[in-house]
């Protein structure tokens, strides 16, 4: 078995489900991600805790001898033979899970033997959608996976011997121009990591979203596509996208059909929706909504200019990474204004997140008052809970400021802080 780069990130999450027969452990995430990578450290995990071998049942369905699999007594079958005689807990781990027709109800059947513990992976946007659900309501417990995080990047890098700058910003930089698809960490050169990750995206399109039945006008779902992905973290409407195609493509499209062109996205975790949420009244606000990338290559490979805008880009790595370790985020608003993220823990505990590239950047106005610090801490300020609120930039001097945490992005990432 080759050496893996322990992503404790997600092991850690998991850990305490191993012996678990009771729930199904599915892990999900956009192609390439590592979910496969994931379930071999699970089993090396297991290993070292002297669990038998014979116990450990590992069936990956894109490759051989199993890539023939396609009907769920075919996959029975083989579970049966592989289980035959085995005393005790068995731990069941099958990858690439949606390549066998049916196979909730057999998954289902040997959860309910009780001696099965059982990690399932997929791609396809079927297994990441809510029709999972139906099939298995409350037997099984979801675990995301993202690309790499910054600091898993540099992590993956030490790990594997290749060289990394001294100086983090210029590691900071290639990583948002890379994206984080585990496998280009081994690539050696900027051209190679774009084509491997070009290619993943390529291989995404084209089996998770163009056999895609739902897709009616596959022109405008495209139309669509590019938008979203050339547009992340703006605010927009579905109002408004159904303003936009109508006046760039002539063509009137109804809001649902739009609802489901971006749910289709979503499924196959190319973007992620940020949803606004009014810190007065409470409420969500249903239609203003931000979209994120789930890897910046899907933007920087589709796009010939690698020129970044600072904003979108430093929103989106701060969103991954807290969506990596747990956080449900909201955008904020507070009258007319704005804050960037509202994270919520697993505890129900709040922070509040700001982003900017630079406060001491010299933008003063007349009377001496620094325009971007303003901008960053006004809404902030306006916060009378007591949670924890963040500033994150790249500045290297930190701002103090009413109690309000100033940090540096790639330090805090690097280190893997949490809010």
């Amino acid at each position: 078995m080759k050496k893996l780069y322990p992503r404790e990130t997600y092991l850690k999450k998991i850990r305490g489900f191993y012996d678990e027969d009771e729930i199904i452990k599915v892990i999900t995430g956009v192609r390439r991600c590592g979910k496969s990578s994931l379930l071999e450290m699970i089993i090396e995990e297991l290993q070292k805790r002297k669990v038998p071998d014979n116990n450990i049942i590992m069936i990956h369905l894109d490759k051989k001898p199993y890539k023939s699999i396609k009907v769920a007594a075919d996959l029975e079958k083989i579970i049966d033979d592989k289980s035959k005689d085995i005393k005790g807990l068995k731990y069941l781990f099958i990858d690439e899970i949606q390549n066998v027709k049916g196979f909730e109800e057999t998954i289902n059947a040997y959860r309910e033997e009780g001696d099965y513990s059982i990690f399932i992976t997929g791609s396809n946007s079927y297994l990441l959608s809510g029709e999972l659900a139906t099939k298995l309501t409350g037997r099984y417990i979801e675990f995301e996976m993202s690309t790499l995080s910054f600091d898993e990047y540099i992590g993956m890098k030490k790990f594997y011997g290749k060289e990394a700058s001294a100086n983090l910003e210029d590691e900071f930089d290639r990583y948002m121009l890379e994206g984080g698809f585990p496998y280009t960490v081994r690539l050696e050169t900027f051209a190679d990591k774009r084509l491997y990750s070009k290619n993943v995206i390529d291989e995404i399109f084209e089996k998770d979203i163009r056999k895609n039945k739902r897709i009616k006008n596959r022109q405008m779902f495209e139309t669509i596509q590019r938008f979203i992905i050339n547009n992340f973290g703006s605010t927009m409407s579905i109002k408004g996208l159904c303003e936009y195609l109508a006046n760039t493509t002539k063509t009137v499209i109804r809001k649902e059909t739009v609802y489901n062109y971006l749910s289709i996205l979503e499924n196959a975790k190319i973007i992620r929706k940020c949803t606004r949420f009014d810190m007065k009244s409470k409420k969500s606000l249903r239609g203003e909504e931000k979209y994120y990338l789930s890897d910046l290559s899907f933007y920087f490979t589709q796009n010939t200019d690698n020129r970044i805008e600072y904003g979108p880009v430093l929103e989106n790595i701060i969103y991954n990474y807290a969506k990596s370790r747990g956080y449900d985020i909201s955008v904020g608003r507070i009258g007319k204004l704005e804050v960037d993220f509202i994270l919520r823990d697993m505890d129900m505990n709040y922070s509040y997140v700001q982003v900017a590239r630079y406060i001491d950047n010299g933008n003063i106005d007349e009377n001496g008052k620094n325009i971007t610090e303003e901008r960053e801490y006004r809404p902030l300020e306006q916060i009378r809970d007591s949670y924890p609120k963040y500033v994150m930039t790249l500045d290297r001097l930190l701002q103090k400021r009413s109690g309000i945490h100033h940090k540096n992005i790639i330090s805090f990432i690097e280190k893997g802080e949490l809010f």
